[in-house]
Order: C-alpha cells, then sequence, then structure tokens
C-alpha cells in the first residue's frame, strides 16, 4: 500500500517524497513540485538533471543530433528523460537505455526512417570504445600462421562487431538524408584497434557471412569456414570463393580484426 506523504507522528515519508521530487524533475508538465521545497531551487535541480542528461545524449549521438533541429532534439531527450526507466545508475549505460528506450518505447511517427539504425551504429561506436573485453594481437611472429591461415583455427575478435543495415548509417548527415533504403544492405564491421581507436569498414555481404559464421563459433578452422560459405553461395567455381575468402581473413588478420591460433 503507498505511504502517505506525512506518517503518523509527523515524521516524513522520505520514499514518498522522493517520488515527487523525481517525478516532477522528469516531467514538471504533468507533475506538481513539492510543496516545502522552493521553487526556484526546483527549477535549478530540473535544469542540473535534464541538461547532464541531454550533454550526454548529444555527445553519444552526434549525428543524431546533427540532423535534428532545436526542437526536436530537445522534444526527443525530455521524451527519454521522463519517460524511460533505467536499470543502471552508471552514465556509462545511459546510450544503451536511450537506445532501448528508442526501440520500445518512443513514438516512431515523424522520424527519420533511418533513425533507428543510425542510433545503433552510433552506440555500437561508444560501446566498442568501452569495452572490457583484452584485444588479442596477432604479432610478427604470427607472419607464417597468417600465409598458413587455410589451415589454422581462427576466431572473431570480441572488439569487432559485424554489422548489417538497410540505409548506409556510416554516411548519414544533414547533406544526405535518404528517404528509402537502397537496394542492397549496408554491412559494415566495426572493430578497435590497439590503439583503442574504433573504426569501420564497409564489407560486402559475403564477408559479413563469413564473419557471421565466426561469430557463431568459439573458434574454427578456416579451411571450414572457407567451404561453408563455398557451399552457401553455390558458385559455380567453388575455389574462387575460398580463394577470395582467404585473402579477405589474411587482411582480416594483420587488423587483429579475427586472431589465428599458433
Amino acid at each position: 500500500m503507498q505511504k502517505n506523504l506525512l506518517e503518523t507522528g509527523g515524521k516524513v515519508d522520505f520514499s514518498a517524497k522522493q517520488h515527487e521530487f523525481a517525478a516532477y524533475i522528469r516531467d514538471p508538465e504533468n507533475n506538481p513540485a513539492p510543496d516545502d521545497v522552493n521553487e526556484q531551487r526546483m527549477a535549478m535541480y530540473r535544469e542540473l538533471f535534464f541538461n547532464n542528461i541531454n550533454s550526454f545524449l548529444s555527445s553519444n549521438f552526434p549525428v543524431l543530433r546533427a540532423i535534428l533541429n532545436d526542437a526536436q532534439w530537445f522534444e526527443l531527450a525530455q521524451d527519454f528523460f521522463a519517460r524511460h526507466r533505467s536499470v543502471s545508475p552508471h552514465f556509462s549505460a545511459i546510450p544503451e537505455e536511450f537506445l532501448d528506450y528508442l526501440q520500445n518505447e518512443h513514438d516512431h511517427s515523424g522520424d527519420f526512417p533511418f533513425m533507428l539504425e543510425l542510433a545503433h551504429y552510433e552506440w555500437v561506436e561508444m560501446a566498442l570504445s568501452i569495452a572490457k573485453e583484452e584485444l588479442v594481437i596477432n604479432d610478427r611472429v604470427i607472419d607464417k600462421a597468417i600465409d598458413d591461415l587455410l589451415t589454422k583455427n581462427i576466431r572473431l575478435s570480441p572488439l569487432a562487431w559485424p554489422l548489417a543495415y538497410q540505409y548506409p548509417v556510416q554516411k548519414i548527415s544533414p547533406d544526405y538524408l535518404p528517404a528509402e533504403p537502397p537496394g542492397q544492405p549496408t554491412c559494415l564491421i566495426v572493430y578497435r584497434n590497439s590503439d583503442d581507436v574504433v573504426n569501420f569498414i564497409e564489407i560486402t555481404p559475403i564477408t559479413y557471412r563469413l564473419l557471421e559464421i565466426l561469430q557463431e563459433h568459439e573458434s574454427l578452422l578456416t579451411e571450414t569456414c572457407l567451404q561453408q560459405i563455398a557451399d552457401e553461395s553455390k558458385h559455380p567455381n567453388p575455389e574462387l570463393i575460398i580463394s577470395g575468402g582467404l585473402q579477405i581473413l589474411k587482411e582480416l588478420a594483420e587488423k587483429n580484426i579475427i586472431s589465428v591460433a599458433d
């Protein structure tokens, strides 16, 4: 049962008071300010909390912020602030919470058709930049292993994420706002390198499928992986697929996107 604001004996129900305070901070248009708190002070608290969230969203979704005008962005940030109930108290989790809000709570009418994909792409960049997994370096002594890659076990780096979108999200800007998706999906590999810099490479659908197969396994023999791709492609010359795929894997190994067993 909900407690009354004042318990018996005149004691303050701090839980109810916190709820009242937080409700106003989140959505002052639809919730009254606490009676016993100075109005100017409440306005200051409200501005401080919202501005922190707004600034954090702007810095983590810079392209999304750039393609929306001030009124559109304020409405989006305010709706997120008022409606979404975050499960994590950490600021670093806010971008993921915002993505969850866009996917499950936001009214998409009037949005750019690519908005959710763009937000996901920008979130990936942030998530990879703070990921705690260790990068496995294929150092110089592995050069021979790369040359013999067909007979080696390989795995996808946990700091490399293959992605497929309907829209070319990496190209979107205030000067490029496509109304319809192109005929082919956009496939990317987004990865963090040994200098802890997040980069992306646009890849072909067949390379995306190659990485998807690796993602499904802890470790896989290169020859097995390439044979599966050749079988799926039904190409009349499977050796061409295998040799082309092997060259792609060598290039990815040199960037530490895949790791090669000794």
